[in-house]
């Protein structure tokens, strides 16, 4: 079991809105993942989860509507005015200071979604979310982020998600979908791998290149977690992605949001055909 770790970088403090970049800039290039105490109320991210859970109801039966990501655990993509803090995590000065310190100031949103491991879910295969991209595995540049925000005060029994600190920089070129690394170099993980418990209106920030996974729910309640993708402009997860908004719902979001969106705008919300397919997640022994 990995070992418990404080997690995060800092903790809400108030209007405080100074941000130190280095520290942001050594967390992901060091541990390759940082976290922000406190930055909404307990409130908010039960708003969150009420959202979070209405799209489940409506797309869980349908076909394409929710991804497995193995044994009870699932992934959904969403779109941004189905979740009404999406501007709040978009605004957030800690958010903003993240994206412009590690991918420059005209970072791109590319992804909206949840995972959700209920009881029973499994652990994962150790893994990144896909194939280290040049920019970072010969240029030494990460060019994507991954922000997570809890809906649930994570306990141990819930399964938490596991980090391998400092392995988004690890050449696994050759293993299976350049993805996922051979069991005989698990040890590795093991021994770095700590476990985090965020608790109801935390944040994180990660490389999804950081080795990872998400831990067996031996609880009797499921631990939903928002995902937002982000990319520097030279990132292409927007092509694993389809995220979409009204043309109302457009129009009217703060210009400090609008301009960062990659998403196709459309007249009325249809339901995410998922696509970000991770085949190795679905085969936990190779």
């Amino acid at each position: 079991m990995g070992r418990l770790v404080d997690d995060g970088v800092g903790r809400a403090n108030g209007m405080q809105e100074d941000y130190d970049v280095a520290q942001i800039m050594g967390g992901l290039y060091g541990d390759g993942i940082i976290g922000l105490k406190g930055a909404f109320s307990p409130e908010w991210a039960d708003a969150m989860a009420a959202d979070v859970w209405r799209v489940w109801d409506a797309v869980k039966d349908r076909p394409g509507g929710a991804l497995p990501r193995g044994p009870n655990r699932f992934y959904v993509e969403v779109a941004p005015e189905q979740i009404r803090g999406f501007v709040d995590i978009a605004t957030h000065p800690w958010f903003v200071a993240v994206c412009e310190a590690v991918l420059g100031p005209d970072y791109r949103i590319v992804e909206v979604g949840f995972d959700i491991p209920f009881p029973g879910a499994e652990d994962q295969p150790w893994h990144r979310d896909f194939k280290s991209p040049p920019e970072t595995l010969i240029g030494r540049r990460l060019n994507s982020l991954a922000f997570n925000l809890t809906a649930v005060d994570t306990r141990l029994e819930h399964g938490p998600f596991e980090v391998a600190p400092g392995t988004q920089w690890d050449d696994i070129t050759g293993a299976k979908d350049d993805m996922f690394p051979a069991r005989e170099l698990w040890g590795r993980y093991e021994a770095r791998a700590v476990q985090k418990l965020p608790q109801r209106g935390d944040i994180s920030a990660r490389s999804a290149l950081t080795i990872h996974r998400g831990t067996a729910n031996r609880s009797d309640e499921p631990r939903p977690v928002l995902v937002v993708g982000v990319d520097a402009p030279d990132g292409i997860n927007a092509n694993h992605h389809d995220l979409q908004v009204t043309r109302g719902y457009f129009e009217a979001l703060p210009a400090r949001v609008r301009d960062h969106l990659t998403c196709r705008v459309v007249d009325e919300l249809r339901m995410v055909e998922q696509h970000h397919v991770i085949e190795g997640l679905l085969q936990p022994t190779y």
